[in-house]
């Protein structure tokens, strides 16, 4: 089936903050297809001066907690990067990007669907790799 990829309004750079980049992450999660039964936590990683952009890093930790295991074996991470043109209007939306833990391949939200099982299979890596030790 086709997913159709919703988009969230952006802001702009000259309204962007730390807390509102974290709440533009949050909107967009919220238009992911993902069960509720998933858990997750942004945070603020850093702020990084380009000479053409300042970028904003922010992590999204996932875990799957049951009741009987109310801390998940392991947790998978999302990493976003918020990217504000030097160049561009203050009044130019900002740029979202985001990368899986186990992946180099960065995504556009509006380019490419999110998919719950590349959460499902970090998680499952890492329990693999954790038992062998």
């Amino acid at each position: 089936t086709k997913h159709v990829i919703k988009n969230i309004p952006r802001t702009t750079s000259k309204n962007f903050t730390v807390e509102r980049g974290r709440q533009q992450i949050e909107e967009l999660i919220s238009t992911w297809d993902i069960h509720e039964s998933w858990l997750h936590h942004t945070e603020f990683l850093e702020e990084e001066e380009l000479k053409d952009s300042k970028r904003y890093h922010y992590r999204t930790c996932w875990g799957l907690p049951t009741r009987r295991k109310p801390l998940p074996r392991a947790m998978a991470n999302v990493y976003f990067v918020i990217v504000i043109s030097k160049f561009k209007p203050d009044t130019a939306p900002v740029e979202v990007f985001y990368r899986l833990e186990s992946s180099r391949l960065i995504r556009r939200p509006e380019q490419c669907q999110f998919r719950e099982k590349w959460l499902q299979d970090i998680i499952e890596n890492k329990i693999v790799c954790t038992e062998r030790l």
